[in-house]
């Protein structure tokens, strides 16, 4: 019997039904996967009993000389993977990597220039709820109205006009390619540094499949657990005159111990991104994003932008009906065992907790084992359930099939050493 379950049963069986849950379901939010056995079990080791405050070598407490080594191998194989300078594998998400940018490249009041949410930015973006928001003075640059893309001219008309110290490029809805080197030539031209997020497409940078900002940004930062497919934790990378300061801010300016056990899931994850495998993986999910694209542009659905050339799309359900909304379409295909999240649009009419928008990204069906011919099937799904108009029949057929359908594609990796 597992510990847990004859500790706690009440908890037991949470854990259960959430690992029945995304057994049975299709998981499309663009930010999330599934981990390897492997990620999954240095993340349930014994190592979430040490402190280590400090860094290899610099400890504040004794006993880790393996901490040292395991934290060291995620640095050396983070930077091999990036070939970034220096690299910092100790924050616990994608925000606080951020946030050690700002503590060391920033002051209070310092002026800030990033993608607006609403267009695909990020809330640590400068959101005015945030801390990015609140603590620096935040300009955004938007998309261009009629490509649905980012217009490099009115960026540095705005960069020209605030003139901010730190310019951010990088989404989390954003479905084409960045061009970090005109971003650095505006950064360069207006005074400011460069962080570069690239959370959501870090695998596919890692493997050569996206252009990489390491080059031309100061500052690089990442979760560890959408494209990378590693644990869920974050990272900053940044080049070498930064990184005194940029430790300096992680430990002690945000955080104290770090989480052992998950630099230990990151340094698993990052050797699996070093193999072969993990790039065909990589192209797989490109290819399944160009067909579930098409598919369901081909059900009559309006792409933001016209399409993708990374792991997600965003969907505007307006073109299909004027009525739908994310929040109505995000519950019905859930009732369908389709896993998705409501997102605005650019110029969107309707509030955050409604939306206009669907969200979708392949980096999670991937790991499952889909391929192009499965996408298809999903689109099909998809526009079943986000027409059906909540009907309950309806979605009840949907989610069979997709429940039969998932037994073909079982996730052996939720059963872990803990579990």
């Amino acid at each position: 019997m597992n510990p847990i379950e004859q500790s706690d049963p009440i908890l037991w069986q949470a854990i259960q039904q959430e690992q029945n849950r995304q057994d049975s379901t299709l998981e499309l939010i663009a930010s999330e996967n599934h981990v390897s056995p492997a990620v999954l079990a240095a993340a349930a080791t014994p190592l979430t009993n040490k402190y280590a405050e400090g860094y290899p070598g610099k400890r504040y407490y004794g006993g880790c000389e393996f901490m040292d080594v395991i934290e060291n191998l995620a640095r050396d194989r983070a930077k091999a993977l990036f070939g970034c300078d220096h690299v910092n594998v100790q924050p616990h998400s994608g925000s606080q990597a951020n946030q050690a940018v700002f503590l060391a490249a920033l002051n209070p009041g310092d002026t800030i220039l990033g993608l607006h949410l609403d267009h695909g930015g990020h809330l640590t973006h400068g959101k005015s709820v945030n801390i990015s928001g609140k603590w620096f003075k935040s300009v955004h640059y938007t998309l261009d109205p009629k490509t649905e893309r980012i217009d490099m001219a009115n960026v540095q008309r705005i960069a020209r006009e605030c003139k901010p110290k730190l310019i951010i490029t990088g989404a989390s809805a954003y479905p084409r390619l960045w061009d970090f080197a005109a971003f650095a030539e505006i950064a360069h031209e207006v005074g400011a540094v460069q962080m570069a997020d690239i959370a959501h497409f870090a695998g596919l940078v890692a493997t050569g499949l996206h252009p990489s900002p390491v080059p031309h940004s100061e500052f690089v930062t990442t979760t560890t657990h959408k494209t990378l497919r590693g644990p869920r934790s974050g990272m900053t990378m940044c080049k070498a005159d930064w990184a005194k300061k940029l430790d300096s801010a992680v430990f002690p300016g945000l955080q104290g111990g770090p989480l052992m056990h998950i630099i230990a899931a990151k340094a698993a994850a990052f050797g699996e991104a070093q193999q072969p495998a993990f790039k065909v993986y990589c192209q797989q999910i490109l290819k399944n994003a160009k067909v579930l694209a098409e598919a369901l542009m081909g059900h009559g659905y309006r792409l933001v932008s016209g399409g993708t050339d990374n792991h997600l799309m965003l969907v505007d359900l307006r073109a299909k009906s004027p009525d739908l909304t994310g929040a109505a379409v995000e519950l019905w295909l859930q009732n369908a065992g389709i896993i998705v999240n409501k997102n605005m649009v650019p110029f969107d009419t309707r509030k955050a907790i409604e939306t206009s928008g669907i969200r979708v990204g392949t980096p999670a069906l991937t790991t499952r084992g889909l391929k192009e011919p499965e996408m298809k099937k999903v689109a099909n799904w998809f526009d079943r359930a986000a027409s059906s108009g909540g009907d309950a029949q309806v979605l009840a057929k949907v989610r069979a099939e997709v429940t039969e359908f998932t037994r073909s594609y079982p996730l052996p990796h939720l059963t872990c050493t803990a579990c």
